[in-house]
């Protein structure tokens, strides 16, 4: 075999096939504006004449029109799609006038350039299903404010809550990684182009100029950066990965309420599978779907900083576009998760009468005696503690209900430990145990009480507006760049 020829076949259909059609599906938006933009920064700056950038303007146009990149078929005669568009510019200009659109630019600053470019997209998608599930979740929160709910801490029930006062939990958490993406947005959104290989150029370029017409927020300042700073990948994918390991953990929960002993959620038939033996059965198997499709995102995202954990600090093939392809499925599986749970999250409902079961069997209401005693009856904390666990344990032993039948276990342990009389009569025992009551006290900074709520998911409402108003500037930003490249690169097209 002769190896003194380029490419060997070998790495020909290991690598740079996969890469030319990696680009093909993915960057060929990118290439085109890149090449526009660049083209009309280096008339803007006289680098090259109005004349020149005119017949390059008209030969990237026909290379538009006239190659079909659907039926490309890598042949290993240039090596990736950006020699491909030089060579289709030489045949039509002649190597000199071909050869002037490289000019002050590298595949270094070109190639992080269409990464972030293609990067951006992904995290506005992300973004707009995140904060859909944000106002989602806000919407139900708000529907469910008042339906009671069993809480849990290490697999037991622990205390009432509410749905809605739950929802906001998780509503925090999502705004929370909403943000962390914003941030690493914020990262990507600067431009590499101008850094030229590592240190930019001696030309007269206009970095701001390009940063414009693509669409990005600035030009990223040190040149080395632009081309060695991969951390706009690691901080995409740290985002991403956490989104998905949060919103792992309320899936599990939605598990264990669906389950035939606790069942205080209800999943409407549309989520529901029946058995192919057992007719019985109702099988939520979306939420295993959601569980499943979180841990296959997040552990991809995962990967990515694996993937840039000790490489050089340089340009370098590990940051590039087989590892940008690979990052790139982390978006489209975390996007299957968004759409699946919030549509499950606005279909699903609270089993009332299984949450009283639930309640009256684990005496849960049973911190809020031991905190009414404090306050009636002037007791310490701990002493109340004793006395509320004495009559819980009473309750439970007997099977019986705490608002019924804890009334005389409690008097009795009260007096025992005081040597007094309570003087909580049993009518008042009843409202202090139940549901209704220990939601209701609640209602500091943060608790399951209407008002706190209210408070809550008034401030939470303006936090999803805010950041809607922020993707919307972005989105109409990117608009009027793209809309100012098509106007400049046109006046080009049209010069004499």
């Amino acid at each position: 075999m002769d190896h003194s020829v380029f490419p060997d076949p070998v790495y020909k259909e290991a690598v740079l096939r996969p890469l030319f059609d990696g680009a093909l599906a993915t960057h060929l938006h990118g290439f085109r504006a890149i090449d526009r933009a660049h083209l009309v920064m280096l008339e803007a700056t006289k680098i090259i004449d109005r004349a020149t950038a005119a017949r390059i303007a008209r030969a990237l146009n026909a290379i538009d029109l006239e190659v079909d990149v659907d039926t490309l078929v890598y042949t290993g005669e240039v090596e990736d799609f950006f020699f491909l568009v030089q060579d289709q510019l030489k045949q039509r200009l002649g190597p000199d006038v071909a050869g002037r659109l490289h000019t002050a630019r590298s595949r270094n600053d070109i190639d992080h350039t269409l990464f972030k470019l293609a990067l951006k997209s992904r995290i506005d998608g992300f973004l707009a299903g995140a904060i859909r599930l944000a106002a989602v979740l806000l919407a139900v929160a708000r529907r469910e404010r008042d339906t009671p709910i069993v809480a849990y801490t290490h697999g037991q029930p622990a205390q009432p809550t509410t749905f809605g006062h739950y929802l906001v939990a998780q509503l925090e958490v999502v705004l929370r990684d909403i943000t962390r993406m914003e941030a690493a947005r914020e990262i990507v959104d600067q431009s590499p182009m101008g850094a030229a290989a590592i240190t930019t150029s001696g030309f007269p370029i206009d970095r701001d100029l390009v940063s414009t017409l693509l669409g990005f927020d600035r030009p990223l300042e040190n040149a080395y950066g632009c081309i060695a700073s991969v951390d706009y990948v690691t901080a995409t994918y740290s985002a991403l990965g956490l989104f998905c390991l949060h919103i792992g953990r309320p899936i599990q929960d939605l598990q264990f309420w669906t389950s035939f002993e606790v069942g205080q959620l209800r999943v409407p038939n549309a989520f529901v599978q029946v058995s192919s033996i057992m007719p019985q059965k109702r099988n939520p198997v979306p939420i295993e779907h959601l569980r499943l499709l979180a841990s296959q995102a997040m552990g991809h995202a995962h990967a990515m900083l694996g993937i840039m954990h000790n490489t050089p600090y340089t340009d370098m093939n590990d940051s590039e576009g087989e590892t940008q392809g690979f990052g790139h499925a982390a978006f489209t599986t975390a996007g299957r998760v968004l759409a699946l749970y919030t549509s499950l999250i606005g279909a699903v409902g609270i089993d009332a009468e299984r949450v009283k079961r639930n309640i009256r069997r684990s005496c849960i209401t049973i911190t809020e005696l031991a905190d009414s005693l404090v306050r009636i009856e002037g007791l310490s904390f701990r002493q109340a503690h004793a006395i509320a666990a004495v009559v819980a344990k009473t309750v439970v032993a007997s099977e019986g209900e705490l608002a019924t039948d804890g009334a005389v276990p409690f008097a009795e342990a009260f007096s025992h430990a005081t040597g007094r009389p309570s003087t909580i009569t049993p009518e008042a025992f009843a409202v202090l145990v139940s549901a209704e009551h220990f939601i209701a006290v609640r209602d500091r900074f943060g608790g399951p009480a209407p008002a706190a709520l209210d408070a809550a998911f008034t401030r939470h409402a303006a936090e999803i507006e805010a950041m809607q108003h922020r993707s919307a500037t972005h989105a109409d930003r990117e608009r009027k760049a793209a809309t100012e490249l098509d106007r400049r690169f046109s006046l080009l097209l049209d010069a004499g």
